[in-house]
Formats: structure tokens, sequence, C-alpha cells
């Protein structure tokens, strides 16, 4: 069956972290790599207000480079490898990670953006306590 509203906006973030509707937490938010639906398949909540812009993008990269800078420190000092050789690597590892997290990034984004209430989204309906089935029991 379908779940329940998200409880909190760290789930809500997760659930969009997973590439998943923040509203339902089942249906596919990206039918391609970075353009978000435009209604949710299952639920039917209207994404079109979302504006994440760059910000996915600048997530993305300062993750990148807390990541690889201890990678880099390493690989530098420890290998053998020549410059050009460290280069090509920390290059090619940098744009996999980046590809990598630009996604998950823009779909919490795009979560903590509606469950906030912001540019032009409105607020959910905030569960009461007890009222709502626990996701926990839901989870497969």
């Amino acid at each position: 069956g379908r779940k329940a509203l998200p409880k909190t906006a760290f789930q809500a973030a997760v659930r969009g972290l997973r590439g998943h509707c923040p509203s339902c937490g089942e249906g596919r938010m990206f039918p391609r790599l970075l353009k978000p639906v435009e209604h949710c398949p299952l639920c039917g909540q209207d994404w079109t207000a979302q504006q994440a812009d760059d910000f996915p993008a600048y997530v993305a990269i300062i993750l990148t480079g807390h990541i690889m800078a201890p990678v880099i420190i390493f690989m530098v000092n420890e290998t053998g490898f020549s410059m050009w050789t460290n280069l090509a690597i920390i290059i090619c590892l940098a744009l996999i990670l980046i590809a990598a997290l630009l996604q998950p990034a823009k779909g919490a984004i795009i979560a903590l953006q509606w469950w906030m209430g912001l540019n032009g989204f409105e607020k959910p309906a905030r569960p009461e306590e007890g009222l709502e089935s626990d996701d926990r029991k839901n989870r497969p």
C-alpha cells in the first residue's frame, strides 16, 4: 500500500536522496538522469514548482572535494605513480563521484524545498503523532 507522508524533513530528504517521491516514498522522482517528474505517478504530487537550480551541483562538488582530499593526499604521498598517472586517476574518480552525487543531492534538495513550503510548494500536512501508520512496519 501507499506509504504515509513523511513525519520529518529528514525522512522526506532521505526519500528524495534515494530518488523516490518525497511525498509517498514510492514513486520514481527521476525518469531521466536529472529531470524530475512533473507529477508523481503514484500519489499525484506536483513537482513543477521545484527550483533546485545549481544548489545540487554545489553540494556534489563540496562532498566530492571532502571525499577526494584524503584520497589525493594518500595517492601523492604513498603510491609510486607518476604525476600524470595520479592526475588521470584523480580526475576520473572526481568525475565519477560528482556524477554519482548529483541526482541524490537534487532529490534531497527538492524534498526539503517541498517539506518547508519553499518556491511555490504548499507545505505538506504534518502527520499527527500516532494517527499515521508507522513507516517502519511498511518497509520491505
